[in-house]
């Protein structure tokens, strides 16, 4: 039986089924809405393994006798040379006397991708039991 891993191009997404974010096409479960894609045991264990490079979690509070504030969440991305790739626009809301919001942002590295696998499985034998002493009489019982 041959067992081959989905090949995949590091980088290259898809649209979630669920939520319609776009999400890495590698990933097994959306990050977003939690909800599973594939069972794929290889690239389960791969999301298992990523490691996360940050994160960082505020809390904001609005003073009790003030009016409403509004907020919004901005996330933007910049490349090596300081240019923005992505900017994006998360949630906005307003934030009533004495109401909080948590916001935690993170961003996760996954390990690389294991090369396709082709392993052929080859009939492993069992393991030898010590064989019977044959009857001296021929195999005929003795009344």
């Amino acid at each position: 039986m041959n067992v081959a891993s989905r090949s995949v191009t590091p980088g290259k997404t898809r649209t979630c089924p669920h939520c319609k974010a776009t999400i890495l096409e590698s990933l097994s479960i959306c990050p977003g809405c939690l909800h599973h894609l594939r069972f794929d045991s290889e690239a389960a264990k791969r999301q298992v393994a990523a490691t996360p490079a940050l994160r960082v979690e505020g809390v904001i509070r609005h003073p009790p006798l003030e009016e409403a504030w509004e907020y919004f969440v901005v996330i933007a991305i910049r490349n090596d040379r300081g240019e923005e790739v992505a900017r994006q626009v998360v949630n906005v809301g307003a934030l009533q006397g004495a109401e909080k919001r948590t916001f935690t942002l993170s961003v996760e590295m996954l390990p690389p991708q294991l090369p396709i696998a082709t392993n052929t499985a080859k009939a492993t034998s069992a393991p030898k039991v010590p064989s019977l002493p044959k009857p001296t009489n021929g195999g005929q019982k003795r009344n």
